[in-house]
């Protein structure tokens, strides 16, 4: 697989696009907005997106779909609301079998579905892999260790996958628990707002690995009913993942749960956000998807009613602590 296509030009895309090209891919990045796609050109540099961070100038981009034809391998890394449509203006040009990478972590909120769902529903000729895991897009464009899970059903191009991006200091792990690998990545977004919000509260550093503990016992419960392996959800994409969004504001998530906790309303603290949050758009989703399953999950449910104004935030952490006291395994 020496030719990879990157699609989407924000962050996150720009950043695996600088680490295909470092492990010696031949590399082609999408975007929508025409200057990015110029500035990427001509200046070797994502500034809207991924200021400060110098592109290899072999790095191509291009807002036309059907220049990825010939592509071995495809990498999704637009808003997982978006998937849907943006992978439709490229199915006419992805060949049968041409791995599919999906990048972006949540559920997609007008049916439920999965991103691999998702996918498989467009593109349905396609091999689905996710990658997930803890991953700022600045430490993985500026070459920082980073390891990631990458899964997909088919062993061998699972494994020519991690050839393909990975490099000394950007460490694909394989996996074949697609359904697990998924879960961990849209779960922790949502949880990420409750740890803002704890983080904007100033409830201290005990309230904040309660929540974070708390929270991986909720992801663990709707994943295992999902069907996840255990050890899936223990891992980079559930846990490890889990740990990096709710420890830094440089999650978007956390970030914009900080704003709720330091009094903003939803809608300054959506109009606050340089970029998407996606665990605004996956919180009901996610919610649904517990209730059809009858998984317990107070927090995500929390930050739910918080997000859709049922709930004040003092309300909601008070819903919280009000909670009977319980087994832990409970």
């Amino acid at each position: 697989m020496n030719r990879i296509g990157v699609i989407g030009a924000g962050a996150w895309g720009t950043a695996l696009a600088a680490t295909a090209r470092r492990a010696g891919a031949d590399v082609l990045i999408w975007g929508r907005d025409g200057e990015t796609v110029a500035t990427i050109n001509r200046d070797h540099e994502n500034r809207q997106r991924l200021p400060g961070v110098a592109l290899d100038p072999a790095i191509r981009a291009t807002g036309d779909p059907a220049d990825f034809s010939d592509c071995e391998a495809l990498l999704l890394a637009c808003p997982a609301q978006a998937v849907r449509t943006v992978l439709a203006e490229f199915a006419a040009h992805i060949a049968p079998g041409t791995p599919v990478v999906i990048c972006a972590k949540g559920i997609e909120r007008d049916t439920g579905l999965s991103m691999a769902e998702v996918v498989s529903n467009v593109s349905p000729e396609v091999t689905v892999a996710v990658l997930s895991g803890p991953s700022f897009a600045g430490d993985v464009a500026s070459g920082k260790p980073t390891a990631v899970t990458l899964a997909c059903a088919d062993e061998a191009k699972g494994h020519a996958l991690l050839e393909a991006i990975g490099t000394r200091t950007f460490r694909p792990y394989y996996s074949s628990d697609v359904t697990g690998t998924q879960i961990g990545g849209s779960a922790k977004n949502v949880l990420a707002i409750a740890s803002g919000i704890v983080d904007g509260r100033d409830l201290g550093a005990s309230a904040s690995a309660a929540l974070i503990t708390r929270g991986f016992a909720e992801l663990a419960r709707l994943g295992m009913a999902l069907g996840a392996r255990p050890d899936t959800l223990a891992g980079l994409s559930g846990l490890g993942d889990l740990v990096l969004t709710c420890g830094s504001r440089q999650s978007r998530n956390m970030a914009f749960g900080h704003r709720l906790g330091t009094g903003s309303s939803v809608d300054d603290a959506l109009a606050a956000s340089r970029a998407v949050a996606e665990g605004v758009w996956t919180a009901p989703a996610l919610v649904q998807l517990a209730r059809d399953k009858g998984i317990e999950m107070p927090i995500a449910f929390a930050v739910d009613a918080v997000l859709a104004r049922r709930m004040s935030v003092d309300e909601a952490i008070e819903s919280l602590l009000a909670r009977p006291f319980r087994a832990e395994t409970g």
